[in-house]
């Protein structure tokens, strides 16, 4: 039996695309997306609502809380239960999203990268409060650049985590990442990959999608999410609209430099998935001009499926004989 996968940056019309396939195929869908695990924050992470899922069966969406940090591993195990369970029901797993490395994990999963050195850890934990956490980010930069990249200079656990492995291992995280890629994959996966033939496309894209979440009312939701008790981790406010519009109610900036914010830091963002994703072997690209081009996509996707030797059996999909 064949797993599915729909891939792209931000905004590109994953979702849409992941549904319109499950309605045929008789789909269910894996949501791959760091941030849309966690209860409440919804708007911010474009999480589907029930209509926008139109019946079609969604997992790995609102399982954990913003107070709890949460890891690759995790979301692994979780998502392969589900997979195990759609494909024991005759239906497809369809997994879509955009965070490259719970991909991986979940596909290949994970080289092993180290033991916790809880001293050391501790060090680094006293290193920010001292110095703040951008020397962190330019060391990590000068051992693992690669990383470096892929890390915001604001998200201290995945920094320390990343200097943690180059300290036990002598080897950059993603040179791990890296040979996770190589071990013996966990499903038979169909990669579909969106991407843009004109970039500015896609960013005039997420522009759009930026203000409807304001008009939808994102920082009422970021100041909901910022009264719970226990109050967020460090891991959900790293989540774009959130940790902005947190620098709004501490009176940082204003609503309008945190949507600019806002629109700047998720066109870093798709730049940084279209990167993780063009080294990711076998991915079958679908190519589009943008918005109102989902059944564009939907015909690529069926002919895509068809060329990879797969076969529609009864409500599934598997490879040809």
């Amino acid at each position: 039996m064949i797993v599915l996968c729909i891939l792209g940056p931000t905004a590109s019309g994953k979702t849409d695309l992941a549904i319109r396939l499950a309605l045929h195929l008789n789909g269910e869908v894996v949501s791959c997306d760091s941030m849309q695990i966690y209860r409440g924050m919804d708007i911010g992470t474009a999480k589907p609502n029930k209509e926008e899922q139109q019946g079609v069966p969604h997992h790995m969406l609102d399982v954990a809380d913003p107070s709890e940090p949460y890891s690759a591993a995790q979301y692994a195990a979780g998502a392969s239960a589900c997979i195990e369970d759609i494909l024991s029901r005759g239906r497809l797993p369809i997994i879509c999203g955009g965070t490259g490395l719970y991909l991986d994990v979940l596909l290949s999963g994970i080289h092993e990268s180290g033991e916790h050195d809880e001293i050391y850890r501790e060090e680094l934990a006293g290193r920010i409060k001292h110095e703040g956490l951008p020397p962190l980010h330019a060391e990590l930069a000068c051992v693992d650049p690669e990383s470096a990249s892929r890390i915001s200079p604001n998200d201290g656990r995945r920094i320390i985590r990343a200097l943690e492995v180059y300290r036990t291992t002598g080897m950059p995280l993603s040179k791990h990442h890296e040979l996770s890629k190589l071990l013996p994959a966990r499903y038979d996966a169909l990669l579909l990959g969106i991407r843009f033939g004109d970039r500015t496309v896609l960013y005039e894209q997420i522009d759009k999608r930026a203000d409807r979440m304001m008009a939808a009312g994102l920082f009422a939701e970021v100041r909901t999410v910022l009264e719970q008790i226990p109050p967020p981790c460090h891991t959900a406010m790293q989540a774009i609209g959130y940790k902005e519009f947190a620098a709004v109610l501490r009176g940082e900036i204003s609503i309008e430099t945190a949507v600019s914010q806002i629109k700047q830091s998720s066109r870093r963002l798709a730049k940084r998935q279209m990167t993780w994703f063009k080294k990711t072997p076998d991915i079958h690209w679908l190519e589009t001009s943008g918005a109102g081009q989902t059944p564009s996509l939907f015909e690529q996707a069926l002919q895509t499926i068809a060329a990879f030797g797969c076969k529609q059996s009864g409500s599934r999909i598997q490879k040809s004989e």
